[in-house]
């Protein structure tokens, strides 16, 4: 009984709990607020939401650049851009922690995305943002004669003028 009465209050509380990029966001727009009292809590939530995460900034760039470029070179590139966006996130969370009673000092904020830290503070990255819409006029039909290749002097097929013959049945 003991497990299903938690087994229901876990499931109450996930049910409860809004995504944490919902609660990034409101934290930021919380803390860039004008009202003394809404901007210290917003404050000390996006200050601890920053020392508590910052070690996520690492793990994303790593595997985005992994993606993007060469194995190697884009771990490394991942792995820089990973860890100085880390440390950068981890000053302005402690920073915010430090000074959220101050008044009229809204922090140092750093981008609620964790893909790219010196975004606007707004921009986060959700991919309805980053899509943009392809119209089919932007690019021509595909010809049967274009050879998917950028080398210079690379071979063409023969493309022929006469149309073709019909094939011929033969019979005995």
């Amino acid at each position: 009984m003991k497990r299903i009465s938690g087994l229901l209050v876990i499931g109450l509380v996930m049910l409860g709990a809004s995504p944490a990029f919902a609660m990034r966001t409101k934290m930021h727009e919380m803390a860039e607020s004008q009202q003394y009292g809404r901007k210290a809590g917003g404050m000390i939530g996006r200050g601890a939401l920053n020392v508590v995460t910052c070690f996520v900034d690492p793990i994303v760039n790593i595997v985005n650049e992994t993606k993007v470029g060469p194995p190697l070179v884009g771990t490394l590139t991942g792995l820089g851009k990973g860890v100085g966006c880390g440390v950068l996130r981890l000053g302005s969370g402690a920073v915010d922690l430090v000074t959220f009673w101050v008044p009229g000092f809204n922090g140092a904020p750093v981008s609620d995305s964790y893909e790219n830290c010196m975004a606007p503070s707004g921009a986060s990255s959700s991919y309805d943002a980053t899509v943009q819409e392809v119209t089919p006029a932007a690019y021509p039909p595909a010809q049967n004669w274009d050879v998917p290749t950028t080398e210079p002097g690379a071979a063409q097929p023969p493309v022929s003028e006469e149309p073709a013959q019909p094939k011929r049945k033969w019979t005995k």
